[in-house]
Protein backbone atom coordinates (compact mmCIF):
# COMPACT_ATOMS: atom_id res chain seq x y z
CA UNK A 1 0.00 0.00 0.00
CA UNK A 2 1.11 3.83 -0.46
CA UNK A 3 1.16 6.35 1.82
CA UNK A 4 -2.81 6.99 2.74
CA UNK A 5 -3.79 3.45 3.69
CA UNK A 6 -7.71 4.10 4.20
CA UNK A 7 -9.95 6.17 1.58
CA UNK A 8 -13.70 7.04 3.37
CA UNK A 9 -17.06 7.90 2.39
CA UNK A 10 -18.59 9.58 5.33
CA UNK A 11 -22.14 10.55 5.83
CA UNK A 12 -24.20 11.88 8.82
CA UNK A 13 -25.53 8.38 9.50
CA UNK A 14 -22.48 5.85 8.04
CA UNK A 15 -18.78 5.51 7.02
CA UNK A 16 -16.87 3.04 4.46
CA UNK A 17 -13.32 3.18 4.77
CA UNK A 18 -11.54 1.43 1.89
CA UNK A 19 -7.91 0.10 3.61
CA UNK A 20 -6.33 -1.31 0.04
CA UNK A 21 -6.12 -1.01 -3.76
CA UNK A 22 -7.95 -4.08 -3.95
CA UNK A 23 -11.04 -2.14 -1.81
CA UNK A 24 -10.34 0.45 -4.46
CA UNK A 25 -10.41 -1.22 -7.29
CA UNK A 26 -13.74 -3.22 -6.23
CA UNK A 27 -14.95 0.40 -5.60
CA UNK A 28 -14.37 1.68 -9.40
CA UNK A 29 -17.66 0.69 -10.79
CA UNK A 30 -19.85 2.18 -7.80
CA UNK A 31 -18.13 5.46 -7.72
CA UNK A 32 -19.20 6.05 -11.31
CA UNK A 33 -22.40 3.74 -11.81
CA UNK A 34 -21.16 1.52 -14.25
CA UNK A 35 -18.51 -0.73 -15.24
CA UNK A 36 -16.18 1.75 -16.99
CA UNK A 37 -14.79 0.07 -20.28
CA UNK A 38 -11.44 1.91 -21.93
CA UNK A 39 -11.76 4.74 -19.28
CA UNK A 40 -10.05 7.19 -17.68
CA UNK A 41 -11.19 7.50 -14.10
CA UNK A 42 -9.94 10.59 -11.50
CA UNK A 43 -11.24 10.68 -8.22
CA UNK A 44 -10.65 13.81 -5.49
CA UNK A 45 -10.23 13.24 -2.16
CA UNK A 46 -10.49 15.83 0.57
CA UNK A 47 -9.43 16.60 4.23
CA UNK A 48 -6.93 14.13 6.34
CA UNK A 49 -9.66 10.64 5.93
CA UNK A 50 -9.46 10.81 2.28
CA UNK A 51 -12.78 11.80 1.77
CA UNK A 52 -14.31 10.81 -1.98
CA UNK A 53 -15.09 13.95 -3.97
CA UNK A 54 -15.29 14.90 -7.48
CA UNK A 55 -14.96 12.29 -10.11
CA UNK A 56 -13.67 12.86 -13.86
CA UNK A 57 -14.11 9.99 -16.58
CA UNK A 58 -13.18 9.97 -20.00
CA UNK A 59 -12.28 7.19 -22.65
CA UNK A 60 -8.35 6.33 -23.26
CA UNK A 61 -7.54 8.15 -26.24
CA UNK A 62 -6.11 5.39 -28.85
CA UNK A 63 -3.64 7.60 -30.01
CA UNK A 64 -0.45 7.97 -27.78
CA UNK A 65 0.62 11.69 -28.70
CA UNK A 66 -2.57 13.07 -27.29
CA UNK A 67 -2.09 11.45 -24.09
CA UNK A 68 0.02 14.41 -22.36
CA UNK A 69 -2.74 17.08 -23.40
CA UNK A 70 -5.68 14.86 -21.97
CA UNK A 71 -3.17 14.46 -18.93
CA UNK A 72 -3.23 17.78 -18.26
CA UNK A 73 -6.80 18.86 -18.95
CA UNK A 74 -8.10 15.77 -16.95
CA UNK A 75 -6.08 17.02 -13.92
CA UNK A 76 -7.14 20.81 -14.14
CA UNK A 77 -10.39 19.98 -14.97
CA UNK A 78 -10.67 17.98 -11.47
CA UNK A 79 -8.15 20.51 -9.77
CA UNK A 80 -10.27 23.43 -10.71
CA UNK A 81 -13.93 22.19 -10.46
CA UNK A 82 -13.02 21.60 -6.85
CA UNK A 83 -11.51 25.07 -6.36
CA UNK A 84 -14.81 26.49 -7.88
CA UNK A 85 -16.76 25.03 -5.09
CA UNK A 86 -14.56 26.07 -2.27
CA UNK A 87 -13.27 22.56 -1.90
CA UNK A 88 -9.73 21.77 -3.31
CA UNK A 89 -8.47 18.10 -3.68
CA UNK A 90 -5.77 17.50 -1.44
CA UNK A 91 -5.13 14.57 -3.39
CA UNK A 92 -6.36 12.20 -6.25
CA UNK A 93 -7.00 8.29 -7.16
CA UNK A 94 -6.42 7.45 -10.56
CA UNK A 95 -7.93 4.38 -12.11
CA UNK A 96 -7.33 3.37 -15.54
CA UNK A 97 -9.40 0.48 -17.03
CA UNK A 98 -9.80 -1.49 -20.21
CA UNK A 99 -10.10 -4.83 -21.62
CA UNK A 100 -7.45 -6.90 -23.22
CA UNK A 101 -6.95 -6.86 -26.92
CA UNK A 102 -7.29 -10.89 -28.46
CA UNK A 103 -3.42 -10.66 -28.24
CA UNK A 104 -2.75 -9.10 -24.97
CA UNK A 105 -3.15 -10.41 -21.09
CA UNK A 106 -4.40 -7.95 -18.60
CA UNK A 107 -0.93 -7.33 -17.67
CA UNK A 108 0.65 -6.61 -21.00
CA UNK A 109 -2.26 -3.66 -20.99
CA UNK A 110 -0.85 -2.73 -17.86
CA UNK A 111 2.61 -2.11 -19.07
CA UNK A 112 1.21 -0.12 -22.06
CA UNK A 113 -0.95 2.17 -20.09
CA UNK A 114 1.87 2.98 -17.73
CA UNK A 115 3.55 5.43 -19.64
CA UNK A 116 -0.38 7.06 -19.61
CA UNK A 117 -0.52 6.50 -15.50
CA UNK A 118 2.58 8.48 -15.49
CA UNK A 119 1.63 11.68 -16.93
CA UNK A 120 -1.71 11.91 -14.81
CA UNK A 121 0.78 11.76 -12.05
CA UNK A 122 2.83 14.29 -12.87
CA UNK A 123 0.14 16.45 -14.50
CA UNK A 124 -1.44 16.28 -10.83
CA UNK A 125 1.77 17.09 -9.60
CA UNK A 126 1.95 20.03 -11.26
CA UNK A 127 -1.41 21.87 -9.32
CA UNK A 128 0.54 20.62 -6.07
CA UNK A 129 -2.23 17.81 -5.74
CA UNK A 130 -0.70 14.52 -5.19
CA UNK A 131 -1.39 11.15 -6.28
CA UNK A 132 -2.22 8.59 -3.47
CA UNK A 133 -2.87 5.45 -5.76
CA UNK A 134 -3.02 4.47 -9.67
CA UNK A 135 -4.29 1.75 -10.40
CA UNK A 136 -5.24 -0.59 -13.89
CA UNK A 137 -7.88 -2.93 -14.04
CA UNK A 138 -7.94 -5.02 -17.07
CA UNK A 139 -8.63 -8.93 -17.39
CA UNK A 140 -10.42 -9.35 -13.84
CA UNK A 141 -6.99 -8.41 -12.07
CA UNK A 142 -5.97 -4.93 -10.89
CA UNK A 143 -1.58 -3.57 -10.70
CA UNK A 144 -0.67 -0.88 -8.71
CA UNK A 145 1.46 1.83 -10.71
CA UNK A 146 2.07 3.30 -6.84
CA UNK A 147 2.85 0.46 -4.53
CA UNK A 148 6.36 -1.30 -4.58
CA UNK A 149 5.58 -4.04 -2.02
CA UNK A 150 5.36 -7.13 -3.84
CA UNK A 151 3.05 -8.74 -0.71
CA UNK A 152 -0.41 -6.75 -1.71
CA UNK A 153 0.65 -5.80 -5.14
CA UNK A 154 2.40 -8.83 -7.20
CA UNK A 155 3.66 -8.37 -10.45
CA UNK A 156 1.32 -10.50 -11.83
CA UNK A 157 -1.29 -8.68 -10.90
CA UNK A 158 -4.12 -9.30 -8.17
CA UNK A 159 -7.33 -10.96 -9.29
CA UNK A 160 -10.56 -8.94 -8.49
CA UNK A 161 -13.34 -10.07 -5.83
CA UNK A 162 -16.46 -12.02 -6.52
CA UNK A 163 -18.52 -8.93 -7.19
CA UNK A 164 -21.06 -8.33 -5.08
CA UNK A 165 -19.03 -9.19 -1.99
CA UNK A 166 -17.11 -6.17 -0.71
CA UNK A 167 -17.87 -4.04 2.09
CA UNK A 168 -18.71 -0.61 -0.86
CA UNK A 169 -21.01 -3.31 -2.74
CA UNK A 170 -22.95 -4.12 0.48
CA UNK A 171 -22.83 -0.49 1.45
CA UNK A 172 -24.28 0.65 -2.47
CA UNK A 173 -26.69 -1.90 -1.91
CA UNK A 174 -27.99 -0.40 1.38
CA UNK A 175 -28.18 3.31 0.10
CA UNK A 176 -30.14 1.64 -3.02
CA UNK A 177 -27.48 2.35 -5.44
CA UNK A 178 -27.13 0.03 -8.38
CA UNK A 179 -24.42 -0.51 -11.14
CA UNK A 180 -25.99 -0.32 -14.58
CA UNK A 181 -23.60 -3.09 -16.43
CA UNK A 182 -20.85 -1.78 -18.56
CA UNK A 183 -20.09 1.62 -20.36
CA UNK A 184 -20.07 -0.37 -23.66
CA UNK A 185 -23.38 -2.15 -22.67
CA UNK A 186 -24.82 1.54 -22.05
CA UNK A 187 -23.85 2.76 -25.27
CA UNK A 188 -24.96 0.21 -27.50
CA UNK A 189 -28.55 0.57 -26.37
CA UNK A 190 -27.71 3.67 -28.15
CA UNK A 191 -26.11 2.88 -30.84
CA UNK A 192 -27.53 3.10 -34.95
CA UNK A 193 -28.88 0.06 -36.30
CA UNK A 194 -26.58 -2.75 -38.12
CA UNK A 195 -27.02 -4.18 -41.40
CA UNK A 196 -30.02 -5.09 -43.32
CA UNK A 197 -32.07 -2.86 -41.49
CA UNK A 198 -30.00 -0.13 -41.64
CA UNK A 199 -30.39 0.28 -45.46
CA UNK A 200 -33.77 0.32 -45.17
CA UNK A 201 -34.10 2.86 -42.56
CA UNK A 202 -31.69 5.34 -44.09
CA UNK A 203 -34.41 4.70 -47.29
CA UNK A 204 -36.90 5.96 -45.08
CA UNK A 205 -35.16 8.99 -43.95
CA UNK A 206 -33.78 10.49 -47.59
CA UNK A 207 -37.53 10.12 -48.34
CA UNK A 208 -38.73 11.73 -45.11
CA UNK A 209 -35.96 14.42 -45.64
CA UNK A 210 -36.86 15.48 -49.10
CA UNK A 211 -40.68 15.68 -47.99
CA UNK A 212 -40.40 17.55 -45.00
CA UNK A 213 -37.49 19.55 -44.56
CA UNK A 214 -38.69 22.17 -47.11
CA UNK A 215 -41.38 22.60 -45.34
CA UNK A 216 -39.83 22.98 -42.26
CA UNK A 217 -37.93 25.40 -43.26
CA UNK A 218 -40.57 27.50 -44.53
CA UNK A 219 -42.53 29.70 -42.70
CA UNK A 220 -45.93 28.76 -44.46
CA UNK A 221 -45.90 24.89 -43.43
CA UNK A 222 -43.45 24.49 -40.48
CA UNK A 223 -46.69 24.61 -37.82
CA UNK A 224 -48.12 21.88 -39.30
CA UNK A 225 -45.66 20.24 -40.16
CA UNK A 226 -44.74 20.17 -36.30
CA UNK A 227 -48.37 19.25 -35.36
CA UNK A 228 -48.44 16.11 -37.42
CA UNK A 229 -44.78 15.02 -35.92
CA UNK A 230 -46.35 15.67 -32.18
CA UNK A 231 -49.93 13.53 -33.43
CA UNK A 232 -47.38 10.85 -34.45
CA UNK A 233 -45.49 10.99 -31.47
CA UNK A 234 -47.96 10.98 -28.87
CA UNK A 235 -49.32 7.77 -31.03
CA UNK A 236 -45.66 5.92 -30.16
CA UNK A 237 -45.63 6.68 -26.94
CA UNK A 238 -49.11 5.52 -26.21
CA UNK A 239 -47.51 2.31 -27.90
CA UNK A 240 -44.81 2.39 -26.04
CA UNK A 241 -46.71 2.76 -22.60
CA UNK A 242 -48.87 -0.20 -23.86
CA UNK A 243 -45.68 -2.76 -24.37
CA UNK A 244 -45.39 -5.63 -21.60
CA UNK A 245 -41.85 -4.67 -19.57
CA UNK A 246 -38.96 -6.89 -20.18
CA UNK A 247 -36.36 -7.21 -17.86
CA UNK A 248 -33.36 -7.89 -19.73
CA UNK A 249 -31.90 -4.96 -21.47
CA UNK A 250 -31.41 -6.40 -25.05
CA UNK A 251 -34.48 -8.11 -25.55
CA UNK A 252 -36.60 -5.34 -24.10
CA UNK A 253 -34.66 -2.97 -26.84
CA UNK A 254 -35.56 -5.66 -29.57
CA UNK A 255 -39.32 -5.55 -28.63
CA UNK A 256 -39.21 -1.43 -28.76
CA UNK A 257 -37.62 -1.48 -32.17
CA UNK A 258 -40.50 -3.65 -33.77
CA UNK A 259 -42.61 -1.04 -32.57
CA UNK A 260 -41.89 1.53 -34.69
CA UNK A 261 -42.00 0.96 -38.83
CA UNK A 262 -39.30 2.83 -40.96
CA UNK A 263 -41.41 5.34 -42.24
CA UNK A 264 -42.91 6.97 -39.33
CA UNK A 265 -39.77 6.69 -37.20
CA UNK A 266 -38.17 8.92 -40.20
CA UNK A 267 -40.89 11.12 -40.18
CA UNK A 268 -40.74 11.47 -36.34
CA UNK A 269 -36.34 11.88 -36.80
CA UNK A 270 -36.96 14.56 -39.35
CA UNK A 271 -39.32 16.74 -37.90
CA UNK A 272 -37.78 16.59 -33.89
CA UNK A 273 -35.13 18.37 -36.18
CA UNK A 274 -37.50 21.86 -35.66
CA UNK A 275 -36.44 23.64 -32.12
CA UNK A 276 -40.11 23.68 -31.28
CA UNK A 277 -41.17 20.53 -32.31
CA UNK A 278 -37.85 19.43 -29.70
CA UNK A 279 -39.47 21.56 -27.35
CA UNK A 280 -43.23 20.53 -26.65
CA UNK A 281 -41.22 16.86 -26.98
CA UNK A 282 -39.09 17.52 -23.60
CA UNK A 283 -42.20 18.13 -21.56
CA UNK A 284 -42.67 13.98 -21.60
CA UNK A 285 -39.98 13.76 -18.49
CA UNK A 286 -42.03 13.31 -15.40
CA UNK A 287 -44.61 10.83 -14.13
CA UNK A 288 -45.70 7.93 -16.20
CA UNK A 289 -44.33 9.61 -19.33
CA UNK A 290 -40.72 9.56 -18.15
CA UNK A 291 -40.77 5.44 -19.41
CA UNK A 292 -42.27 5.17 -22.35
CA UNK A 293 -40.18 8.27 -23.75
CA UNK A 294 -36.75 6.88 -22.35
CA UNK A 295 -37.28 3.90 -24.51
CA UNK A 296 -38.47 5.95 -27.30
CA UNK A 297 -36.30 8.26 -27.86
CA UNK A 298 -33.81 5.11 -27.61
CA UNK A 299 -35.39 3.75 -30.41
CA UNK A 300 -35.19 6.56 -32.30
CA UNK A 301 -31.56 7.10 -31.87
CA UNK A 302 -30.79 3.97 -32.87
CA UNK A 303 -32.79 4.70 -35.93
CA UNK A 304 -30.13 7.10 -36.97
CA UNK A 305 -28.24 5.54 -39.02
CA UNK A 306 -25.50 6.23 -41.97
CA UNK A 307 -25.68 9.54 -43.74
CA UNK A 308 -28.05 10.71 -40.63
CA UNK A 309 -26.20 9.84 -37.47
CA UNK A 310 -25.93 13.68 -36.81
CA UNK A 311 -29.68 13.42 -36.57
CA UNK A 312 -29.63 11.57 -33.70
CA UNK A 313 -28.37 14.92 -31.44
CA UNK A 314 -31.89 15.41 -30.88
CA UNK A 315 -33.24 11.73 -29.76
CA UNK A 316 -30.25 11.37 -27.84
CA UNK A 317 -30.31 14.41 -25.80
CA UNK A 318 -33.89 13.85 -25.23
CA UNK A 319 -33.02 10.48 -23.66
CA UNK A 320 -30.29 12.31 -21.69
CA UNK A 321 -32.91 14.63 -20.58
CA UNK A 322 -35.46 12.06 -19.44
CA UNK A 323 -32.54 9.74 -17.56
CA UNK A 324 -31.46 13.03 -15.70
CA UNK A 325 -34.89 14.20 -14.82
CA UNK A 326 -35.73 10.48 -13.30
CA UNK A 327 -32.47 10.76 -11.30
CA UNK A 328 -30.67 8.28 -13.56
CA UNK A 329 -27.24 10.42 -14.21
CA UNK A 330 -25.02 7.76 -15.36
CA UNK A 331 -27.57 7.39 -18.11
CA UNK A 332 -27.59 10.42 -18.34
CA UNK A 333 -24.33 11.64 -19.54
CA UNK A 334 -23.78 8.22 -21.31
CA UNK A 335 -26.92 9.69 -23.79
CA UNK A 336 -25.52 12.90 -23.52
CA UNK A 337 -22.20 12.41 -24.55
CA UNK A 338 -23.30 10.43 -27.20
CA UNK A 339 -25.38 13.60 -28.75
CA UNK A 340 -22.20 15.85 -28.40
CA UNK A 341 -20.29 13.12 -30.64
CA UNK A 342 -22.85 13.60 -33.16
CA UNK A 343 -23.32 16.92 -33.32
CA UNK A 344 -20.60 18.62 -31.09
CA UNK A 345 -22.59 22.25 -31.27
CA UNK A 346 -26.17 21.13 -30.42
CA UNK A 347 -26.55 23.67 -27.90
CA UNK A 348 -29.48 22.13 -25.81
CA UNK A 349 -27.24 19.09 -25.22
CA UNK A 350 -23.90 20.78 -24.43
CA UNK A 351 -26.12 23.10 -21.78
CA UNK A 352 -27.88 19.74 -20.39
CA UNK A 353 -24.38 18.18 -20.20
CA UNK A 354 -23.16 21.18 -18.21
CA UNK A 355 -26.11 20.82 -16.00
CA UNK A 356 -25.45 17.26 -15.00
CA UNK A 357 -22.08 17.56 -14.13
CA UNK A 358 -22.51 20.50 -11.87
CA UNK A 359 -24.63 18.06 -10.27
CA UNK A 360 -27.64 20.90 -10.49
CA UNK A 361 -31.18 19.87 -9.32
CA UNK A 362 -33.34 19.15 -12.32
CA UNK A 363 -36.28 20.68 -11.04
CA UNK A 364 -35.44 24.13 -11.32
CA UNK A 365 -35.06 23.38 -15.18
CA UNK A 366 -38.36 21.56 -14.84
CA UNK A 367 -40.17 24.35 -13.95
CA UNK A 368 -38.42 26.82 -16.84
CA UNK A 369 -39.22 24.49 -19.40
CA UNK A 370 -42.79 24.43 -18.97
CA UNK A 371 -42.14 28.17 -19.80
CA UNK A 372 -39.53 28.32 -21.85
CA UNK A 373 -37.70 27.04 -24.98
CA UNK A 374 -35.57 24.20 -24.12
CA UNK A 375 -32.02 25.96 -24.43
CA UNK A 376 -33.19 28.77 -22.56
CA UNK A 377 -34.45 26.89 -19.93
CA UNK A 378 -31.73 25.10 -19.04
CA UNK A 379 -29.83 27.95 -19.29
CA UNK A 380 -31.75 29.35 -17.07
CA UNK A 381 -31.92 26.99 -14.44
CA UNK A 382 -28.17 26.32 -14.64
CA UNK A 383 -27.36 30.25 -13.70
CA UNK A 384 -29.99 30.16 -10.84
CA UNK A 385 -28.64 27.05 -9.30
CA UNK A 386 -24.73 28.38 -9.81
CA UNK A 387 -26.15 32.12 -8.51
CA UNK A 388 -27.81 30.35 -5.91
CA UNK A 389 -24.65 28.44 -4.46
CA UNK A 390 -22.27 31.16 -5.21
CA UNK A 391 -24.50 33.95 -3.79
CA UNK A 392 -24.32 35.81 -6.92
CA UNK A 393 -27.49 37.55 -8.70
CA UNK A 394 -26.19 39.02 -12.29
CA UNK A 395 -29.22 37.83 -15.25
CA UNK A 396 -27.48 35.31 -17.16
CA UNK A 397 -25.99 35.97 -20.05
CA UNK A 398 -27.22 34.26 -23.59
CA UNK A 399 -24.21 34.49 -25.54
CA UNK A 400 -22.22 32.69 -23.01
CA UNK A 401 -24.43 29.63 -23.27
CA UNK A 402 -22.74 29.27 -26.88
CA UNK A 403 -19.87 28.35 -25.12
CA UNK A 404 -18.45 24.75 -25.51
CA UNK A 405 -18.83 23.36 -21.63
CA UNK A 406 -16.19 22.61 -19.51
CA UNK A 407 -15.80 18.71 -17.44
CA UNK A 408 -16.01 20.07 -13.61
CA UNK A 409 -15.92 17.35 -10.88
CA UNK A 410 -19.26 16.00 -9.56
CA UNK A 411 -20.36 17.11 -6.07
CA UNK A 412 -17.62 16.56 -3.28
CA UNK A 413 -19.25 14.93 0.02
CA UNK A 414 -19.99 11.01 -1.39
CA UNK A 415 -22.47 9.71 0.83
CA UNK A 416 -23.61 6.24 1.26
CA UNK A 417 -27.00 6.50 2.78
CA UNK A 418 -30.03 6.16 0.94
CA UNK A 419 -30.66 9.66 1.31
CA UNK A 420 -27.67 10.42 -0.82
CA UNK A 421 -27.52 7.42 -3.23
CA UNK A 422 -28.03 10.40 -6.40
CA UNK A 423 -25.08 11.87 -5.26
CA UNK A 424 -23.07 9.05 -4.84
CA UNK A 425 -22.75 7.96 -8.44
CA UNK A 426 -22.44 11.21 -9.79
CA UNK A 427 -19.61 11.32 -12.26
CA UNK A 428 -18.82 14.29 -14.52
CA UNK A 429 -18.05 13.43 -18.08
CA UNK A 430 -15.53 14.98 -19.96
CA UNK A 431 -17.05 16.40 -23.18
CA UNK A 432 -15.69 14.94 -26.48
CA UNK A 433 -15.37 18.70 -27.68
CA UNK A 434 -12.32 19.31 -25.17
CA UNK A 435 -9.77 20.08 -27.29
CA UNK A 436 -10.14 16.70 -29.04
CA UNK A 437 -9.01 14.56 -26.38
CA UNK A 438 -11.87 11.75 -26.67
CA UNK A 439 -9.34 10.61 -29.31
CA UNK A 440 -10.79 7.16 -29.06
CA UNK A 441 -15.19 7.44 -29.36
CA UNK A 442 -14.61 10.77 -31.94
CA UNK A 443 -17.04 9.87 -35.04
CA UNK A 444 -15.86 10.62 -38.50
CA UNK A 445 -17.24 13.43 -40.25
CA UNK A 446 -20.91 12.44 -41.74
CA UNK A 447 -20.15 14.11 -44.76
CA UNK A 448 -16.39 12.19 -45.27
CA UNK A 449 -18.11 8.62 -44.96
CA UNK A 450 -20.52 8.69 -47.71
CA UNK A 451 -19.42 7.15 -50.97
CA UNK A 452 -20.36 7.88 -54.29
CA UNK A 453 -21.80 10.90 -55.80
CA UNK A 454 -25.05 11.60 -53.03
CA UNK A 455 -22.58 12.96 -50.01
CA UNK A 456 -22.88 16.64 -51.72
CA UNK A 457 -26.74 16.11 -51.01
CA UNK A 458 -26.54 14.36 -47.92
CA UNK A 459 -24.20 17.05 -46.45
CA UNK A 460 -26.76 19.52 -47.12
CA UNK A 461 -29.70 17.85 -46.11
CA UNK A 462 -27.83 17.71 -43.12
CA UNK A 463 -26.98 21.16 -42.86
CA UNK A 464 -30.82 21.72 -43.42
CA UNK A 465 -31.57 20.01 -40.37
CA UNK A 466 -29.35 21.37 -38.12
CA UNK A 467 -30.98 24.96 -39.56
CA UNK A 468 -34.07 23.26 -38.18
CA UNK A 469 -32.82 22.77 -34.62
CA UNK A 470 -31.10 26.41 -33.86
CA UNK A 471 -34.56 28.08 -36.20
CA UNK A 472 -32.65 29.18 -38.82
CA UNK A 473 -35.02 29.72 -41.91
CA UNK A 474 -31.60 28.28 -43.67
CA UNK A 475 -32.20 27.06 -47.12
CA UNK A 476 -30.88 23.70 -47.14
CA UNK A 477 -30.64 22.38 -51.00
CA UNK A 478 -27.64 22.23 -52.50
CA UNK A 479 -25.74 26.06 -53.07
CA UNK A 480 -27.67 26.86 -49.75
CA UNK A 481 -25.70 28.83 -47.47
CA UNK A 482 -23.98 27.49 -44.62
CA UNK A 483 -25.10 29.94 -41.59
CA UNK A 484 -23.19 29.70 -38.60
CA UNK A 485 -23.76 29.00 -35.20
CA UNK A 486 -21.92 31.54 -33.91
CA UNK A 487 -24.27 34.20 -35.04
CA UNK A 488 -21.74 35.64 -38.40
CA UNK A 489 -22.77 35.80 -41.94
CA UNK A 490 -22.97 32.64 -43.39
CA UNK A 491 -20.93 32.55 -47.19
CA UNK A 492 -21.92 30.72 -49.87
CA UNK A 493 -21.36 27.51 -50.62
CA UNK A 494 -21.04 25.97 -54.56
CA UNK A 495 -23.51 24.39 -56.52
CA UNK A 496 -23.59 20.28 -55.44
CA UNK A 497 -23.68 18.51 -58.55
CA UNK A 498 -27.12 16.19 -59.01
CA UNK A 499 -26.34 12.44 -59.02
CA UNK A 500 -27.38 11.09 -61.70
CA UNK A 501 -31.14 10.04 -61.83
CA UNK A 502 -32.27 12.35 -58.95
CA UNK A 503 -35.75 13.50 -59.80
CA UNK A 504 -35.27 17.25 -61.44
CA UNK A 505 -32.11 16.18 -63.42
CA UNK A 506 -34.54 14.23 -65.98
CA UNK A 507 -34.64 10.71 -64.22
CA UNK A 508 -36.00 8.74 -61.92
CA UNK A 509 -35.43 8.10 -58.04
Amino acid sequence: MTKNDAFASPSDHEQVTLRSPAELADALPYLVGFHPDDSIVLVALHGPEGRFGGRLRLGIPEARDDWPEVSDQLAECLVTGGERRGSRPDGIIVFLRQDPAADESGQDVMERLRPLAQLLRTACGTHEVPVFEALCVSGGRFWSYCCPDQRCCPAEGTPLGIPGTSVMAAAAAYAGIRVRGSLREMEARLAPLAAPRAAEQEEALETAGEALLPRILGDADSAAVREETLVLLRRMLERFRAAVPIADTAAADLHDDRLLDPGEAAAVIIGLQDRVTRDRAAEWMEGADAEPALRLWRALARRCVGAYVEHAAVPLTLAGWVAWSSGDEPSARVALGRALRADPNYLFAKMLHEACNEGLDPEPLRRCLRRARADQAVHAAIHEELARGSGMASAPDADVAASGPEAPDAPADVSMNSSAAGASTGVAEAPADRAGTDVAEAPADGAGTDAGGGAGERAARRRGARAARSGRPTPCGPGGPRGGRDGRRPEARPRTRRRAGHRGAGGRR
